[in-house]
């Protein structure tokens, strides 16, 4: 079978909160005290943190991603009406211990035997970042770790993109950027990169520009893209 490649890839970066980090974790690990109702809180709390980004970054009152991520899930349990004394502090500390999908170190370490960059570039303020890493054993096989924090807006703000291009001092095109968030995934496009959108959970394309260069199921994939 036919495997198309991205020719003069000199690195790979990805979107933290969703690509290489299941969100769903977070809540999956309160399930004792959440029940049957853990998804959809999971499910809230993702939609409003996002929107609350994109609500920010137009009107420029940024905030950074663990007080965006606080307001998310107040927002949440108020809505889905959950009152349990000490849940929001616990659901918030699970956020620093956030998994990896499974695929992941095993697709570092393959791209960085073959010689590739590996990059981080998230909306995560640096220590929700530092804190997913360390967790899941991640730092060796990372260059660097990006955080928004350092201009002060949120994806998919041009200039969040040209922050792995900046830092690797390569041009957008020899960059693959990976993210399982489809509005990311083309927005990266549109900026110039190379990309592979992580279509995880079979979602529709989206209609906005510019459409990916692939898509694959999950990490594992991106390496026969790539080397």
């Amino acid at each position: 079978m036919y495997q198309p490649k991205l020719d003069g890839i000199e690195a790979c970066v990805f979107d933290a909160y969703g690509t290489l980090f299941d969100v769903a974790s977070v809540t999956h690990g309160a399930r004792d005290a959440l029940g049957e109702g853990w998804q959809a809180l999971s499910d809230l709390w993702r939609m409003k943190q996002l929107q609350y980004t994109w609500l920010r970054g137009l009107a420029g009152h940024h905030a950074d991603f663990w007080q965006v991520t606080g307001e998310a899930l107040d927002f949440a349990l108020t809505t889905l009406k959950i009152e349990q004394p000490g849940l929001r502090e616990r659901l918030m500390n699970l956020y620093l211990s956030i998994a990896a999908y499974p695929e992941v170190p095993a697709t570092l370490q393959a791209l960085k035997d073959a010689g590739l960059k590996t990059a981080i570039l998230s909306n995560g303020s640096p220590a929700m970042l530092d804190a997913a890493v360390n967790n899941a054993k991640l730092g060796k096989m990372l260059d660097v770790v990006l955080s928004v924090e350092s201009i002060g807006i949120f994806k998919p703000h041009p200039s969040v993109y040209q922050l792995p291009a900046s830092h690797f001092s390569v041009p957008p095109e020899a960059i693959c950027f990976l993210s399982s968030n489809s509005w990311d995934a083309f927005s990266a496009k549109a900026f110039g990169f190379r990309v592979l959108w992580c279509n995880r959970f079979g979602q529709a394309a989206e209609h906005i520009p510019e459409l990916p260069d692939g898509e694959i199921g999950d990490l594992s994939a991106l390496p026969k893209w790539v080397v």
